[in-house]
């Protein structure tokens, strides 16, 4: 029984992927809409890319490209891939291709025309799929059957489909987060947890990117289950080891009640220590941008807030702080709390706590001291160390005052202090 996703793929109906293909595949060559997209579809889920696969070689994709007044970029032409865009939209093009050789991080690849060939050197059934200008669904390796049944299935061997390339194994918890239901595949597992240490020839950036991915599926708490039973969780995220990955269930509910938008790196901080040493080597060893290791580390340093603690207070922590690092706190605190007030009476209280607290500190905004060193120059104060202390004292004060003090009331404060 032939399957198609015609009418329920809009994407398909662009007019300009339409004269792609169709320029794809003329004199005698094929073309047709590859992986993600196809996959997507049949899942009822949104597509963002739509790549193409063509028995054309790169050169000659370029060249058709062109002439439908296309824009070729060579982004990958030395495995086969042009980004050719059209209508303002990018689409991978790539050649058909099988995998001469592989080294576990890279392949050295050969071109073909054999459809069969270059489905069964992608990783997982359900990413093989392809699709005709038509919207008929090509399945060569019986991937559909396994979308139906929500099961992440490598093609052929898996022991054979990782040794091509580690990251694989990631790859495997990370679609079976998004796309997989109960157990994931038992052959799968094994193979993941039997090459794991395969895991230290990928670069940081690699690991960190696909961690990420994992970590923004709508619930990944199942697939870091699987993960720490097959010691691969531990593997690339020894920080989690001794603290376990129990916050996640709490938090990704909280995130579904309270509308919260799914946070990779909050969701990483519930499964890691707050220990502002060990975030900062893990985010030298995973390579994270600024920004992201700035968070963490924030994060990491941000103490603990109690439930009962009042918003003036908090305020003073946070001018002294950081924002986002308190605001972490009460999310994954809050998140706790709501578990244990099923039970727990007293969980429920503190559970009201951190969501004022919460909801303060999202809308706070940092007071600026109304003082600078130019106020004490014009009192006639001499620049130095004396200066910058009065300054820092006046601040202290009106911090402690809950930024009360007006310019005028620091001004005389100032003066008294230079007097003395």
């Amino acid at each position: 029984m032939s399957v198609s996703i015609a009418g329920r793929a809009d994407w398909l109906t662009d007019k300009h992927l339409q004269r792609l293909l169709a320029a794809l595949a003329e004199g005698g060559e094929e073309a047709r809409v590859a992986g993600g997209a196809v996959r997507n579809t049949l899942m009822g889920q949104s597509v963002a890319d739509v790549d193409i696969a063509t028995t054309c070689l790169p050169e000659e994709t370029i060249r058709r490209a062109r002439a439908e007044g296309f824009k070729p970029v060579p982004t990958g032409i030395e495995h086969g891939t042009i980004t050719v865009v059209a209508g303002g939209k990018p689409h991978e093009v790539t050649t058909l291709r099988a995998d001469v050789e592989t080294d576990g991080r890279r392949a050295r690849v050969s071109f073909g025309r054999d459809w069969k060939l270059d489905a069964e050197r992608r990783d997982f059934t359900i990413n093989a799929l392809y699709a005709d200008a038509d919207g008929t669904v090509v399945d060569l390796v019986g991937g559909i059957a396994d979308i139906e049944a929500r099961r992440l299935r490598f093609i052929g061997d898996p022991e054979a489909r990782i040794r091509e390339d580690y990251l694989r194994i990631l790859r495997f918890f990370r679609f079976f987060a998004w796309y997989g239901e109960g157990r994931p595949d038992a052959e799968g597992l094994k193979a993941c947890a039997r090459l794991k240490e395969g895991l230290a020839q990928l670069s940081a950036e690699r690991v960190w990117s696909e961690l990420k991915k994992l970590l923004s599926a709508p619930d990944p708490s199942r697939a870091l289950l699987w993960m720490r039973q097959a010691s691969v969780l531990t593997t690339v995220l020894p920080e989690s080891e001794k603290w376990g990955i129990d916050a996640i269930h709490g938090l990704t509910k909280a995130e579904k009640d309270l509308g919260w938008v799914a946070d990779p790196l909050l969701r990483l901080e519930a499964i890691v220590p707050p220990d502002a040493a060990r975030m900062q080597t893990l985010a030298e060893r995973l390579r994270f941008s600024t920004d992201e290791a700035h968070r963490l580390r924030q994060w990491a340093l941000s103490t603990a807030v109690e439930p009962k603690t009042t918003e003036g207070e908090l305020a003073k922590r946070l001018y002294r702080g950081d924002r986002q690092g308190f605001v972490d706190r009460l999310r994954l605190s809050l998140a706790a709390a709501r578990v244990r007030a099923v039970e727990d009476n007293e969980a429920l209280l503190e559970a009201g706590g951190f969501s004022r607290l919460l909801a303060f500190a999202l809308k706070w905004e940092k007071p600026v001291f109304p003082l600078k060193g130019a106020d004490l120059a014009a009192l006639g104060a001499t620049p130095g160390p004396k200066l910058g202390e009065i300054l820092r004292n006046l601040e202290a004060e009106w911090i402690d005052a809950g930024f009360a003090p007006d310019r005028g009331t620091l001004l005389e404060r100032a003066a008294q202090a230079l007097e003395t």
